[in-house]
């Protein structure tokens, strides 16, 4: 491919409704906590990486599916006051909701209301596109779904959908998650059908890449800062 070829990406997951605030500290059993802060923007797992994407001079396209409430309205307009293509499921319930406390320390406590919202291979939207794409970031559960999503040249597949990667099938280009969280620390052996890079980032400490041959050490953070407005990656 030419350096003049733009590239052509796809997320594929949920972009939940996130509020974001500072506290002092966590409340303790009978107390009342005090939000400072607030910020209310799409974020989530799919969300977090769409943004970013749209930032690049790529062709980005997300898939994603959305409730039927304020929530869902306001995901809704954000995606698409990008400059990416955007390909929406409707859900007849509400949208997920999530709301992420962020303390001094740079810790973050989420409180999730609802399941995330996915899109998944029954829903009306335009699969056909899948095999046309240089990359796609899955952060969705529909196994089959993932199996088309493999028609890419690049596949990069979330560890927290560990399962539904499993149930595919098919062998991922890169799975990254994070060693802190027990629900996305696997490694290559724990696949039937082992990823090419396995990326596990380790908070300050850094991360380790797994790959066949072996595995490296990601650099570690002389300073660590949780920044305004962290958001969830799940």
């Amino acid at each position: 491919m030419s350096g003049k070829e733009q590239l052509r990406i796809a997320v594929i997951g949920h972009v939940e409704h996130v509020s974001i605030a500072s506290a002092p500290s966590l409340p303790t059993p009978g107390e009342i906590a005090h939000l400072d802060d607030v910020v209310t923007i799409p974020g989530g797992g799919g969300g977090l990486a769409f943004f970013q994407l749209t930032r690049s001079p790529a062709e980005v396209h997300l898939f994603t599916a959305l409730g039927n409430d304020d929530a869902g309205q306001l995901v809704s307009d954000r995606v698409h006051a990008t400059n990416a293509t955007v390909h929406i499921a409707y859900r007849d319930r509400p949208h997920t909701r999530d709301l992420v406390v962020v303390t001094p320390d740079g810790k973050r406590t989420i409180f999730v209301q609802g399941e995330p919202l996915h899109p998944i291979i029954a829903d009306p939207l335009p699969w056909d596109l899948l095999d046309g794409f240089d990359a796609i970031y899955f952060t969705g559960e529909d196994a089959e779904l993932l199996r088309a999503a493999r028609a890419s040249r690049v596949l990069v597949v979330t560890s927290r959908r560990f399962d539904a990667l499993v149930r595919s099938g098919v062998q991922a280009d890169v799975v990254v998650g994070s060693r802190l969280d027990p629900r996305e620390a696997h490694g290559l052996v724990d696949y039937p059908v082992p990823p090419k890079v396995s990326v596990m980032t380790g908070g300050k400490e850094g991360g380790e890449i797994e790959t066949a041959l072996g595995t490296d050490t990601l650099p570690r953070f002389s300073r660590l800062r949780a920044p305004k407005g962290s958001l969830r990656g799940g």
